[in-house]
C-alpha cells in the first residue's frame, strides 16, 4: 500500500503557471523551515495571530514541523485545514491553508498563508491564493471564503482586494504580548471573484471530496 492509499488527500494537486501546491509532506519541511528563516516580514511588526516568527530558529523549524503534522491529525469532514506547500522550481516556499469547518451545511471557508521574503513582490501570493479560491468555489463548491489581515499589512491588503474581496467588519488580536493590532476581515462569494488569466490545473480532486465528506 502507498502512502497516498493510506492519506488520499497526497494525492491533491493545484498546478498555476509557476506554482504547484501539495498538501504539505514530511520531505518538503526541511525547505518550508529554510523558506521562514530567510524572513517573511519585516521584525518590527507581526502579521499573527501566533507569533511564531518570533521564535528562535530551532523552535521556528520545530513548530513548522508540528503545525503540518497538527493539521493533519486533526482534519475530520466536519472540520479541517487543507496546509498546501507552495512549491516553486522544485523547493517549497511557503505554506497556503485553506479551512473548512461544517463545510458541508455552512459552504465558507477562510485562508492564510506565508511566502518566504526573497519571494515578495512577484506576485505569487495572488497566484497562489487565487489557486486555492478557483479550487474551493469550482471543485469543493464553496459559497463564501473569508480573510482578514491587519490594518498595517498593505502587501495583504492588496492581494485581497485584487481578488475581489470586500471589507466584511474589524476586529482586534493580540499579536505580541500586551501589543494589540485591529484585523480587517474580508469576505468573497463566487460573482465577486476576480479571476486570474489562467486555468487551475487539479490532480486528485475526487479523492479529497470523498475525504472532507463531499459526496459526488
Amino acid at each position: 500500500m502507498d502512502l497516498e492509499d493510506v492519506w488520499p488527500l497526497f494525492r491533491l494537486r493545484l498546478r498555476t503557471p509557476r506554482l504547484e501546491l501539495r498538501l504539505a509532506r514530511d520531505e518538503d519541511l526541511g525547505q518550508l523551515a529554510d523558506a521562514a528563516l530567510a524572513g517573511i516580514h519585516d521584525p518590527a511588526v507581526m502579521p499573527f495571530a501566533t507569533p511564531w516568527t518570533d521564535a528562535e530558529p530551532a523552535e521556528q523549524a520545530r513548530g513548522i514541523a508540528q503545525h503540518v503534522w497538527r493539521q493533519r491529525a486533526e482534519c475530520t469532514p466536519d472540520d479541517w485545514t487543507l496546509l498546501f506547500a507552495i512549491r516553486h522550481e522544485g523547493r517549497a516556499i511557503g505554506l497556503q491553508d485553506v479551512r473548512g469547518h461544517r463545510f458541508p451545511t455552512r459552504r465558507t471557508i477562510s485562508t492564510g498563508s506565508w511566502l518566504a521574503g526573497p519571494m515578495h513582490g512577484r506576485g505569487l501570493g495572488t497566484e497562489m491564493r487565487a489557486a486555492v479560491l478557483a479550487f474551493a468555489f469550482d471543485h469543493l463548491g464553496a459559497e463564501v471564503a473569508e480573510t482578514s489581515a491587519a490594518d498595517w499589512n498593505g502587501s495583504s491588503q492588496g492581494v485581497t482586494r485584487k481578488l475581489g474581496y470586500r471589507e466584511n467588519g474589524f476586529g482586534r488580536i493580540e499579536t505580541r504580548p500586551g501589543r494589540m493590532s485591529v484585523d480587517v476581515r474580508f469576505r468573497l462569494e463566487p460573482s465577486w471573484f476576480v479571476r486570474p488569466g489562467w486555468t487551475l490545473e487539479v490532480e486528485g480532486v475526487g479523492d479529497a471530496r470523498r475525504e472532507l465528506g463531499l459526496e459526488d
